[in-house]
């Protein structure tokens, strides 16, 4: 949000839309696409793509009707706490996602392994060690290397907290109502994203053709590809949100009292930070 006019209605509400009932049925035919993809149906693959480009299409409309009453001055201060409240309990179910994932490693690694390799267990899986990454019991896994904190890691923790620093300048630049610096720093933060995804991909082709770690590597490749691969659709999300804030920083849509659209997607930047910093310390170092 970027305006507000006092002389508003005291709580704006839009009329009647078509966008929620299409964003349902297209994320409907996603998953859908993507259960059949998952079971080799041949028409799956093209399902789920139909089904992310009807969500992507319905969004662009979606929030570009949200930024024309923004602009048209339809909001007032209680719309934005609307938008502050919303933003906040997303960011919640967020951190339930990653924990729920951060859960099932800390039960993976810390109770299952030592507990299959007590001695009862001797019976059942008499080759297995109870060590995390690389072994498992013979035949059932290939062999793999695990993945450590250097170099690319450490490198990406560098880039994702430099992105931080930059996002606050420009969100501070803003604030002054200085909109060349602001725009500066939001496209070197954008950079900085898009540095540490080439990173990261960099990494997974290393992982699979040099270490032989995989998806199917067990729960140590599972439970890694899992958490580091969200974390990085994350990070693409936020680039994308960032960028569309810089074209709206660009079109002079903000005002430096008023530019939640800019204070959301920073949120959601800093929230993916501090998500990659429990990845780096748990997934690469412990």
């Amino acid at each position: 949000m970027s305006s507000q006019n006092a002389a508003a209605p005291y709580y704006f509400v839009p009329g009647p839309s078509r966008w929620p009932l299409m964003a349902g049925l297209s994320m409907l035919v996603t998953m859908i696409g993507a259960s059949a993809w998952v079971n080799d149906v041949s028409w799956g693959p093209a399902a789920n793509i139909i089904g992310i480009l009807g969500t992507i299409t319905v969004l662009y409309f979606w929030f570009g009707d949200a930024i024309k009453e923004s602009e048209g001055g339809l909001y007032s201060q209680r719309i934005d706490h609307s938008y502050r409240w919303s933003m906040s309990w997303f960011i919640f179910s967020e951190v339930m996602f990653f924990g729920a994932f951060f859960g099932a490693l800390f039960y993976a690694r810390s109770i299952s392994m030592p507990w299959l390799g007590d001695l009862d267990h001797k019976f059942i899986w008499p080759d297995f060690v109870p060590a995390w990454g690389g072994a498992t019991p013979a035949g059932t896994v290939q062999e793999f290397h695990t993945m450590g904190p250097f170099p690319i890691p450490t490198i990406n923790t560098a880039l994702l907290l430099t992105s931080g620093v930059t996002l606050t300048i420009a969100h501070h630049a803003l604030r002054a109502g200085h909109r060349a610096q602001t725009a500066i720093f939001l496209f070197l933060t954008i950079l900085l994203g898009a540095i540490f995804m080439g990173f990261q991909a960099y990494e997974y082709h290393h992982a699979y053709t040099e270490l032989n770690l995989k998806l199917t590597s067990g729960i140590y490749g599972s439970t890694f590809f899992m958490l580091t691969g969200f974390h990085g659709f994350h990070v693409t999300m936020g680039a994308i949100m960032l960028s569309v804030v810089l074209y709206r920083v660009l079109k002079g849509h903000f005002t430096p009292d008023h530019h939640f659209a800019f204070e959301g997607a920073a949120w959601y930047w800093h929230f993916v930070d501090v998500v990659w910093l429990g990845l780096y310390v748990v997934v690469y170092w412990l």
